[in-house]
């Protein structure tokens, strides 16, 4: 017979703040068009994206990132003492030790909670999510904070026709602390390795740091390119739109509910047509409220869904206690899914 004492968690959890952080300068398509060959009516009708933001050298993962942060903690009503455990989802914090995660934990004066990164693409946030309701439930923390952020534009290669256009910075943060009833559904999430070459870093970082030029990408000038995120596609366009409508339907179905009863529904702001694509696969009503925040945010990967949940719930488009669906899906190939409730 077991010696330990059973842990005392809350019996649920749920989100209770959200804040978000856009760097101030806003990068239209004209930008883009400078570096290659496209037209601003191509991207928008292949993309849906019109603007985007680009960071400053000030506004780092970190600096974005205690932003977000501060704005979800004042909208919780908590202190940051309260917080218990940081979880961060990035792919563009460039050191790889220590986590970025301990640097925001400082900044916002949450004393010595637990902290770490994680990474697992435009899924991230997803699983950050569903750690943090399994720490909160296991008794481990009582208020975690969980937070998706990105310095995209250092991965994008501004010369590369299919991805130039697509990505941003910005970060997005929730609070997620105790609960007497479940306000965040089982989570649908997994991976399919078999096809991480569809999505991924141009050149590993062991062989840029060799500059090999004969093995590694060069730019129209001549100089060897910086790793950046490359993608196939039209291969990642198809699987979005066929795998991950299945995998919405799956957390609806293990939320217990139907698209009827959703008043939200908060994809990855991948590309317009996907997030179109899946309201009409999953057949949703006309009341719920689709996130379209691409059109001027652009792909930010791990901070898309808050970032878009945020601006929701700040225009007025939702609010509090509205039922949402959260899918994020990208490099790995990676998913999460689940259904909650807004702050």
């Amino acid at each position: 017979m077991s010696k330990i004492k059973p842990s005392k968690g809350a019996p649920y959890a749920r989100i209770l703040g959200v804040g978000g952080y856009r760097p101030t300068r806003v990068v239209p398509n004209e930008v883009i068009l400078e570096k290659i060959d496209s037209s601003d009516e191509w991207i928008r009708s292949r993309s849906g994206i019109a603007t985007r933001h680009w960071a400053s050298p000030e506004e780092t993962v970190a600096a974005m990132s205690v932003e977000a942060s501060g704005k979800a903690i004042a909208d919780a009503g908590i202190t940051p003492e309260q917080i218990g455990a940081v979880i961060v989802s990035t792919v563009s914090h460039f050191k790889q030790t220590p986590a970025v995660a301990t640097e925001i934990a400082d900044k916002i004066g949450a004393g010595k909670p637990a902290a770490f990164d994680i990474s697992a693409g435009c899924a991230g946030f997803g699983y950050g999510l569903t750690l943090a309701k399994g720490m909160i439930v296991e008794g481990s923390a009582e208020h975690v904070l969980v937070i998706g952020v990105e310095r995209l534009s250092d991965l994008t290669d501004l010369e590369d026709r299919a991805t130039a256009f697509l990505f941003g910075d910005g970060a997005g943060a929730v609070v997620v602390g105790p609960s007497d009833e479940p306000h965040i559904g089982p989570t649908v999430w997994g991976s399919e390795g078999d096809k991480s070459e569809t999505i991924k870093q141009t050149v590993p970082w062991n062989e840029f740091q060799a500059g090999d030029v004969s093995n590694l990408p060069l730019n129209s000038a001549g100089e060897i390119k910086f790793p950046a995120i490359t993608q196939e596609g039209q291969a990642v366009f198809r699987w979005a739109v066929f795998e991950m409508a299945k995998v919405a339907q799956q957390a609806l179905d293990a939320a217990g509910i139907t698209a009827d009863d959703l008043d939200v529904f908060i994809p990855h702001q991948a590309n317009m047509r996907i997030i179109d694509s899946m309201v009409k696969t999953l057949k949703l009503p006309e009341h719920v409220t689709v996130a379209r925040d691409v059109e001027t945010t652009g792909n930010t990967s791990a901070a898309s869904i808050p970032l878009a949940m945020e601006r929701l719930m700040a225009t007025g488009k939702a609010k509090s206690g509205d039922t949402a669906l959260v899918i994020g899906f990208g490099a790995g190939l990676v998913y999460a899914a689940t259904v909650v409730t807004l702050p």
